[in-house]
């Protein structure tokens, strides 16, 4: 399955959104601190509805303890600096999406970490970015549907 993994992550509503992605999809959420908001916040639980139960949520402290952690996974970082778009990559079982900060998008120091594994949405001339969990799903669903939708159970 794919994983979602969001870096410093600031609008309890758009982490809510996207574990109710994950529940709906089996992919696996990893949240990096520190976080823009509490776990326990209304909006966050509002947002991800009664689906907090059915996601496989990981936290990490920090970037690193994320990376030691799943050095055996590849990591796409998603960012609008990217040169290829999300959809001319081939990806695989076990890899992992991710994300920057609503505000900011992820550090300089990562992006040269990830440099040959950046991918990006399209967007009109002139946009700076699209909302973050929907940007998550577009790229979670391309991914997934390339993996020919492993573990769907909604056809059985």
């Amino acid at each position: 399955m794919i994983h979602i993994a969001l870096y410093e992550p600031e609008i309890p509503p758009n982490t809510g959104n996207i574990i109710r992605l994950c529940a709906n999809t089996g992919a696996r959420l990893h949240l990096i601190e520190p976080f823009g908001f509490e776990l326990e916040d209304k909006k966050l639980r509002r947002a991800g509805l009664d689906y907090h139960e059915f996601a496989e949520v990981a936290r990490y402290q920090n970037f690193e303890d994320f990376v030691i952690k799943n050095s055996h996974k590849r990591i796409w970082a998603c960012t609008t600096k990217a040169k290829q778009y999300y959809h001319q990559v081939q990806f695989q079982d076990e890899d992992v999406l991710l994300l920057g900060p609503e505000s900011r998008g992820l550090p300089a120091y990562i992006l040269k970490a990830l440099e040959y594994r950046q991918i990006k949405l399209p967007m009109l001339k002139n946009s700076r970015s699209l909302n973050l969990s929907n940007a998550a799903a577009v790229m979670l669903f391309e991914a997934w549907r390339q993996l020919d939708f492993l573990g769907n159970l909604s056809e059985e």
